[in-house]
Formats: C-alpha cells, sequence, structure tokens
C-alpha cells in the first residue's frame, strides 16, 4: 500500500501541471502543452528525490514561497526548474551554413571596421552550454587572429546557470568533439585535452541572461545568433523577442535563428532574408 501510495504521489496531475507550467512560462517564456506532462514529470522526479519531497504537490508549494529564508530557498529551486526543462542540444558548428555565411559575409567588414578603431558586438543569446559561442570564437579567431586587442566583443548568455558554467570553463569530452573536422579540432583546442585554447578567450564574456527579461546590455549589436530556442515560446512572447532583437541590431546587422523557426509579427518588416534562416536587419 505504501508502495502504491509512493507511486502514485510521483505521478504528475492535471492540476500540478498547469501550476508547475505557469511557474515555468513566468520564468523563462517556454510554452509546455499537455502532451509535455510526461517529459515534464521525468525531468523533475530526481528534484522530488533529492528534495525528499513526497509528491508534486509539495514541490509546487516550495516554489511559490514567498517570504523570508524560504523565498530565497525558492528563488533556488526555481533556477534548479530552469536548468530542468530547458532544452541543451547543441554542438560545434552546428548549422554549418550560419558559420560559413558568418565567415564569407558577415565577418569581414565587421573585422576590417575593428582593425581601424570602430566598435563590433556580436552576441551569442542562448549559448547554452558553450560549443556555439566556441564556434564563433573560432570562426573569428581564424579571420582575426588579433580579436582580443581590438574593440570586438562576442558576448555568450544563457538563462540556464549550469548550462552557462559549462560554457564558461569550455571543457569538453570526446563525445561532443567527434564531429569535428581535424583542423577545427586544431582550431579550438590545439594539442590540449579538451580544454579550449586561451586565446579564443581573449573577445568573450559570458552573462547569464533571460531573454524574456531585462536586457542590461549597452549598445546596439552587429551579429545576434538566437537558434532554435524562440520555438518554445508562444507566438506573442516569440514577436515580442523578434521586436527586441530588431531593436537591439544595428542598421545591416545579421540575425541568425534555428531551422525551424521564421521572423513573425511586427518585426517582420524590419528583416530582410538573406539565407536560410538568416536576416539582415533593414
Amino acid at each position: 500500500m505504501i508502495a502504491g501510495d509512493r507511486r502514485r504521489d510521483l505521478t504528475l496531475d492535471e492540476a500540478e501541471f498547469r501550476g508547475l507550467a505557469a511557474i515555468i512560462l513566468r520564468e523563462t517564456g517556454i510554452a509546455l502543452p499537455d502532451s509535455k506532462r510526461p517529459m515534464l514529470q521525468s525531468r523533475l522526479l530526481g528534484r522530488l528525490r533529492a528534495l525528499g519531497l513526497a509528491g508534486f504537490s509539495d514541490y509546487l508549494a516550495l516554489l511559490s514561497q514567498a517570504d523570508g529564508a524560504d523565498e530565497t530557498a525558492a528563488a533556488a529551486e526555481r533556477e534548479e526548474l530552469v536548468s530542468a526543462v530547458t532544452t541543451n542540444v547543441t554542438g560545434f558548428f552546428r548549422e554549418e551554413h550560419h558559420f560559413r555565411h558568418l565567415a564569407e559575409t558577415a565577418l569581414p567588414p565587421l573585422v576590417a571596421r575593428a582593425r581601424a578603431g570602430g566598435r563590433v558586438r556580436i552576441w551569442s543569446s542562448a549559448c547554452s552550454t558553450g560549443e556555439e559561442v566556441w564556434s564563433i570564437a573560432a570562426t573569428l579567431r581564424r579571420l582575426c587572429p588579433d580579436a582580443g586587442t581590438l574593440d570586438l566583443r562576442v558576448l555568450a548568455s544563457d538563462v540556464d546557470r549550469k548550462a552557462l558554467a559549462t560554457a564558461e570553463a569550455g571543457r569538453y569530452g570526446a563525445e561532443a568533439q567527434a564531429a569535428l573536422s581535424a583542423d577545427r579540432q586544431r582550431l579550438l583546442f590545439g594539442a590540449a585535452e579538451g580544454t579550449v585554447l586561451p586565446d579564443l578567450r581573449a573577445s568573450l564574456r559570458f552573462r547569464h541572461l533571460n531573454l524574456i527579461g531585462p536586457w542590461p546590455m549597452r549598445g546596439r549589436f552587429d551579429v545576434i545568433f538566437c537558434r532554435n530556442v524562440v520555438i518554445y515560446f508562444d507566438k506573442p512572447t516569440q514577436e515580442r523577442l523578434w521586436s527586441r532583437f530588431a531593436e537591439a541590431l544595428v542598421p545591416g546587422g545579421w540575425l541568425y535563428i534555428g531551422h525551424s523557426e521564421r521572423v513573425t509579427g511586427p518585426a517582420a518588416p524590419y528583416f530582410a532574408p538573406e539565407g536560410v534562416t538568416t536576416y539582415r536587419r533593414i
């Protein structure tokens, strides 16, 4: 009977799912349809066990605390919730056409501007565990080995603090490196055992940032990567984000998005398609 009760308690019912989905939407902008209930249950069972909670109702109560030390615990657990529900599927030079376009079209005039004393800013806005931003850094290094001495910066941000810590550490195992050519492996790691080359860090800055929250950065960007993220948001959130990217890009700046994403809504007139999931700010 006890075992049966435990199994029932650790099943996420509809009301609990809706409560958690509302918190996730508020915290991250991610909209979870009812079909994601088994996925959410699976991802959060480990948190319930780690916290010694009897069921998802207790977990919801913890997340909702709003007083004193309890609120601090709730805020910390909301960070764990974000880590549990965000999807960190990525890879070095993923969606090859973007990096080819970056190297051949977007970066050359930006590098020339930086070498002439101008300002250049690139943003990997959902960098996950870092493979994307290190691929940007490697592409930049090939074109501009002196990037670290110029006013040329690459911002890497993510809502998931754990993923961001992995990105900043820059250490990757054999599985993450498996698809890399020998040339790209040398470009990223040299002779090091799975740690990115120190000189790739010269232009990089890492920051925890929630795309649906405030953006404290000053100045506009010349290039923004936001790939395979917006698809998880509801339509109003998607359209607000496209508009914010339009405001954050300089005229002529570049936006790279995911293979199943399209710029829609009020921001669409400000972007011209320039290739596969590549847009230019008009």
